[in-house]
C-alpha cells in the first residue's frame, strides 16, 4: 500500500510533504505537540509528518483506528455515537479528536474518518465523504465535512492534505 501512496500522484505527495514541513516549523516554534487519529487515511497524516527530520520534537503519536472497536478502545468514541451517526460522521470525528488529546501528551490533534472507496458508499454518504476534526487542548473541536473525488489513493491523499492545511490554518 505504501508504494501506491507514493505512485498515485508525485506532485500531490510533494505538496503534502511541503505542508508537513511548514506545519512542523509552526508547531516547533510554538512548542506545540501534535497527535493524529486516523481511519480512512490509515496513518497517512502520521506518515507525512514523520517524513520531516526532527518531527519527534513536535509529533507525539498517531492512532490508526480503522475499526469501530479500535475507535472505542483507543479513543473513547461512544458505541452510541457510532450506532446513531455512523463511523463516518462529524460526531465520530469530534469524539476521535477529543480522544486523541485525552490519550496523548499532545497540545493539538487532528482526526479523520471517511469513505475512501471504491465501495462502502451510500446515497447519503457517497465514496469521498470525509469528516476532519481539529482541536487544541482546552478548546472546543472544529469539524468540517468534505466530498473528495477520485480513486481510493486520491481521496486519501486529498484528506491528508486537507488535514494538514487545517492544522496550519489554526496554528
Amino acid at each position: 500500500m505504501a508504494i501506491a501512496f507514493y505512485l498515485d500522484a508525485n506532485s500531490m505527495v510533494s505538496e503534502i510533504i511541503a505542508l508537513a514541513q511548514r506545519l512542523g516549523q509552526q508547531l516547533k516554534a510554538q512548542e506545540i505537540k501534535l497527535a493524529t487519529a486516523e481511519s480512512c487515511t490509515g496513518g497517512g497524516i502520521a506518515q507525512a509528518v514523520t517524513e520531516i527530520p526532527g518531527s519527534s520534537e513536535w509529533f507525539d503519536r498517531g492512532f490508526v483506528t480503522y475499526s469501530n472497536s479500535a475507535k472505542i478502545q483507543m479513543l473513547g468514541v461512544k458505541a452510541q455515537t457510532l450506532a446513531c451517526y455512523g463511523a463516518v460522521s462529524a460526531e465520530t470525528a469530534r469524539e476521535m479528536v477529543a480522544g486523541a488529546l485525552l490519550s496523548s501528551d499532545a497540545d493539538a490533534a487532528v482526526a479523520v474518518t471517511g469513505i475512501a472507496g471504491p465501495g462502502g458508499g451510500s446515497e447519503m454518504k457517497p465514496v469521498g465523504t470525509v469528516f476532519i476534526a481539529w482541536q487544541w487542548r482546552g478548546e472546543k473541536p472544529f469539524v468540517s465535512g468534505f466530498l473528495f473525488s477520485g480513486n481510493r489513493g486520491q481521496i486519501r491523499q486529498a484528506t491528508v492534505k486537507a488535514a494538514l492545511e487545517g492544522l496550519i490554518g489554526r496554528c
